[in-house]
């Protein structure tokens, strides 16, 4: 697979992006990983992001309905044309994935699966975008990630973190499976992982998302302080409550009470709260 990668580069006289993250994967064990963790069905429909060369969207295309390929770099599209021209199932469309609206293309709730092999610098924006479309959510997706970055989305209490909650929230995370840097051209400078996610069936019912959030943000402003310091420091915003956009600042004393109405103890760090944990702050926060 490296020989077909740099042949093809050769050919367009096409070097490998930093600006865009390219590092091409050449192992054909860890593409079949993809593919079975993604566990594809002739009725299928795919949102590959980042196809580069193409490899891994031909083999996605002999066993789905449709992919559509969506590549930043201009360049490597002219590549993928060619990879892909008698294929009729592929869609290729030159964008940034983090501007794309899913509707545009049909792409309606759980009905589409995406597939990724994400540079570290758009890992997170790719997996917040499309965890937070109320009306556009997809069935799952499967992406190839930095192996520090798919361990953070998976931590449990007492590792959590801001990005492990975030997508908590919204989807199961797991990974499926560690893949060596040497698995890609040029070889990556860190090891990876194959992170598999699944948004929950139900969304959850009477949670006020923005002030889930706000609450959430402010517990890890500052990790390595108690929750009691970090959450009477920042104002909350009364508009996340329906009122009017005003910010108010609360007593010290009602925090403490607060946390301990939900058996935390004030002296916890955020990163040992669970999801549960947070979203009962959320359904019992009063002011």
């Amino acid at each position: 697979m490296a020989e077909i990668v740099k042949n093809l580069l050769r050919k367009y006289k096409i070097r490998p992006s930093k600006r865009f993250g390219q590092n091409f994967l050449i192992d054909k064990i860890v593409l079949k990983k993809i593919v079975a963790t993604a566990n594809l069905q002739p009725r299928d429909i795919i949102l590959e992001i980042g196809p580069g060369t193409g490899i891994l969207t031909k083999e996605l295309a002999k066993k789905v309905k449709k992919v559509i390929a969506i590549e930043k770099d201009p360049e490597m599209v002219k590549i993928l044309q060619e990879a892909t021209q008698d294929l009729k199932n592929v869609k290729i469309i030159q964008g940034d994935i983090l501007e794309l609206n899913p509707k545009r293309y049909n792409l309606k709730p759980k009905t589409y699966k995406v597939v990724a092999n994400l540079p570290y610098y758009i890992t997170s924006p790719v997996i917040r975008k499309f965890l937070e479309l109320p009306k556009a959510r997809p069935r799952i997706m499967v992406l190839m990630v930095q192996k520090e970055v798919a361990q953070r989305i998976t931590a449990k209490p007492p590792n959590m973190n801001l990005l492990a909650v975030s997508v908590q929230f919204y989807a199961k995370p797991n990974i499926m499976s560690y893949v060596s840097k040497r698995s890609f051209w040029p070889q990556s400078k860190v090891d990876s992982a194959i992170i598999k996610i699944v948004p929950h069936k139900s969304a959850l019912i009477g949670i006020n998302y923005n002030l889930f959030f706000e609450i959430v943000r402010a517990g890890f402003s500052q990790p390595r302080k108690q929750l009691i310091n970090n959450l009477s420091r920042l104002n909350f915003s009364s508009k996340n409550l329906g009122g009017q956009a005003k910010y108010l600042k609360i007593h010290r004393q009602k925090i403490k009470n607060w946390l301990l109405k939900n058996k935390i103890q004030p002296d916890q760090r955020a990163e040992t709260l669970s999801i549960r944990d947070w979203l009962k702050l959320t359904g019992t926060f009063r002011l």
